[in-house]
């Protein structure tokens, strides 16, 4: 009998002595930060009621993998950076994935590709309904106590597509096949609340208003007395989405393009920002409001201009808003709609650190799907985000020459300054899903498996470890969520 020797490769580039690397016979994995991560789900029971929205049509007696298990493989998996299917081939064998799905370390391998290909595409029109509830409830469970007022951001995605999935149209604007998903975003928490995944080529309103009213009607079960102001660009300053806000009771604030109408109703507040840049030399920035009614429109609407004139050239900008302050004071009815340009950091987010655009599935529903699943992965992330940030307050240190100002009051340069030094005191609290693969998912450790526990070791030199520890610190402060 043959004994075949232990693979090795030596390098020579330290003269002090040889480098010799060989494989180990230890449990080893490169993503134990996902740990902290399956214990916060365990809390809030996130991927628990995922699973339990969809239809298994299989026969349990036949069935090895559960709908349970394939979610956590898939969600962890993108949270990690393993958004393909492909990946998981490998990723089934991994004890950390293994302990994630409640199996063994040294058990059986997790779903393979293919089983997690027929998987996706088993979604159902009625599951993605039941998903639509399930992340409006985990919103709903967020709040400590009832929110008295709520803001909401509309915006669409553009989502390349290369293949020949179903309803990839050509985009125009966008001059490209794509899909065209939509969100509706908290500002509030930066949860992701609504999704939809649509065809390439339609109207970015589409549908934002069925989406809008369904989430509004939701919430006010269970909040009858929440006052909702929603937020979006020019591609939802459309007649349907102000009716469905009249309708509702809520206050909206959208774009809308210029016009030559408009553009004569703002003709002298833009020769005032000119006269006044060339008396000054400073960049000015006036307001005004006024009533106006297009020919699609069933009533005049209140209209805030902002005329700009600096040494770049001049700039004009129109949002149609109901809000009651805005009649008195334009300047900031303007500004609150420009701070909806924060939920375009959660579409970067998932569009670029956790992939959203990987939906290279053939069938439409099962895209769709792709799509929650993603997002499932974003909301783990920026719930324990929220729950574990510690933001510096503001001092000598931080803001100056204000030390005493809170932060929503900060402006320009002081603002700036202190977000930007917080990002530092508090990396996870303000990190993004990359950040937060760097600092705590992707760190390699040893798995040990006894009779009465299993032990997971982490190196005691990983420059990230305290990190890890007040994330897990956090967990253990925490009462777990009931799931009846």
């Amino acid at each position: 009998m043959s004994i075949q020797p232990a693979w090795q490769a030596t390098f020579d580039f330290w003269d002090e002595s040889p480098i010799v690397v060989q494989p180990s016979a230890a449990q080893l994995t490169s993503d134990a930060g996902l740990l902290p991560l399956r214990q916060f789900d365990q809390r809030i029971g996130l991927t628990r009621q995922f699973a339990e929205a969809l239809d298994d049509p299989r026969d349990p007696r036949r069935s090895e993998h559960s709908f349970l298990e394939m979610v956590r493989s898939r969600v962890f998996g993108i949270l990690a950076a393993y958004e393909d299917q492909n990946d998981h081939d490998a990723l089934r064998h991994d004890p950390v994935f293994k302990l994630l799905a409640e199996r063994a370390p040294d058990g059986d391998p997790l779903a393979s590709q293919p089983t997690l290909s027929r998987f996706e595409n088993a979604v159902t029109v009625a599951a993605l309904r039941r998903l639509r509830d399930v992340f409006i409830d985990q919103f709903v469970a967020s709040f400590a106590s009832p929110p008295r007022h709520l803001t909401f951001d509309l915006d669409a995605v553009d989502d390349p597509a290369h293949g020949e999935q179903q309803l990839v149209l050509f985009h125009g604007y966008f001059d490209q096949y794509q899909y065209f998903p939509s969100f509706i975003t908290s500002a509030d928490n930066d949860q992701a609340v609504v999704l939809s995944l649509r065809p390439g080529a339609v109207h970015a309103a589409l549908g934002a208003d069925d989406d809008l009213e369904h989430l509004v009607r939701r919430l006010r079960r269970a909040w009858p007395d929440v006052h909702v102001h929603v937020r979006g660009d020019c591609g939802y300053g459309v007649p349907w989405m102000y009716a469905v806000c009249e309708r509702l009771g809520i206050d909206y604030t959208f774009g809308i393009g210029g016009n030559p109408a408009l553009k004569r109703h703002s003709e002298a507040l833009l020769a005032q920002a000119r006269a006044q840049f060339a008396a000054t030399h400073e960049p000015q920035r006036l307001f005004a409001g006024f009533w106006y009614q297009a020919g699609t429109w069933d009533r005049p609407r209140w209209v805030v201009a902002k005329a700009e004139a600096h040494a770049q050239g001049t700039n004009r900008r129109f949002i149609v808003t109901n809000r009651p302050g805005a009649r008195t004071l334009p300047p900031a009815a303007y500004d609150a709609y420009a701070a909806r340009g924060e939920s375009e950091n959660r579409n970067k987010e998932l569009k670029c650190d956790l992939a959203i655009d990987r939906t290279s599935d053939h069938r439409f529903l099962a895209n769709f799907f792709r799509l929650y699943l993603h997002a499932a992965a974003h909301h783990l992330l920026v719930r324990l985000r929220r729950a574990v940030a510690d933001p510096p307050p503001p001092g000598p240190t931080l803001v100056d020459p204000a030390p005493n100002v809170p932060p929503e009051a900060l402006d320009g340069a002081a603002r700036r300054r202190y977000f930007r030094r917080r990002r530092q005191a508090d990396p996870l609290g303000e990190g993004q899903p990359r950040t937060w693969r760097s600092l705590l998912v992707k760190v390699a450790a040893e798995v040990l498996v006894s009779t009465r526990r299993v032990l997971v070791r982490l190196s005691a030199a990983w420059p990230y470890l305290d990190w890890y520890r007040r994330v897990c610190l956090f967990l253990g402060s925490i009462a777990p969520q009931p799931t009846g």
